[in-house]
């Protein structure tokens, strides 16, 4: 396992393009997303941003560069989301698969110029995944990500 972290902030999506509405607890459901979010099944069933990230976006973009802006689920800190396909992410007693890093789109422009470019480099879009074990989630829990690809260690299990 690497470092250990913090759920930070979680947002439901109610609606396919609306608002993004804090929550303090959501339930992640198996092989679905979060119970009440607009995206279920799928391949991207969960997204997930780096706090740390928008830190330094404040720093070098905006003070305005606010996380909720990214339009993803879940909101972490002291766990790098770069090159974590495969992974799994621990929230709380809940399993996330990370399955590809999250890809800024034109949206974020209109949320604040410069935002695309900025969240473009290498991992700093966030990451997507799907729901392995599902539960109760809320903002103070901790999170960690696997150190080993999944793939690669039930290879080395065999």
């Amino acid at each position: 396992m690497t470092g250990r972290g913090r759920l930070e902030a979680i947002w439901i999506k109610r609606v396919k393009r609306g608002p993004m509405d804090p929550v303090e607890r959501a339930t992640l459901v198996e092989g679905q997303g979060i119970l009440g979010n607009a995206d279920q099944g799928g391949w991207r069933q969960v997204t997930v941003v780096e706090r740390e990230v928008f830190e330094r976006l404040r720093d070098d973009l905006t003070p305005a560069a606010d996380p909720a802006m990214r339009r993803a689920n879940l909101l972490v800190s002291g766990v790098p989301l770069a090159e974590s396909r495969g992974r799994r992410l621990h929230v709380g007693g809940c399993t996330l698969e990370l399955r590809g890093e999250t890809r800024p789109c034109e949206r974020m422009d209109q949320a604040l110029p410069g935002l695309r470019q900025a969240l473009s480099p290498e991992g700093a879009g966030g990451a997507f995944g799907k729901v392995l074990e599902g539960g109760e989630i809320r903002v103070g829990d901790e999170v960690w990500l696997e150190s080993v690809p999944a793939a690669e260690e039930e290879e080395g299990a065999a």
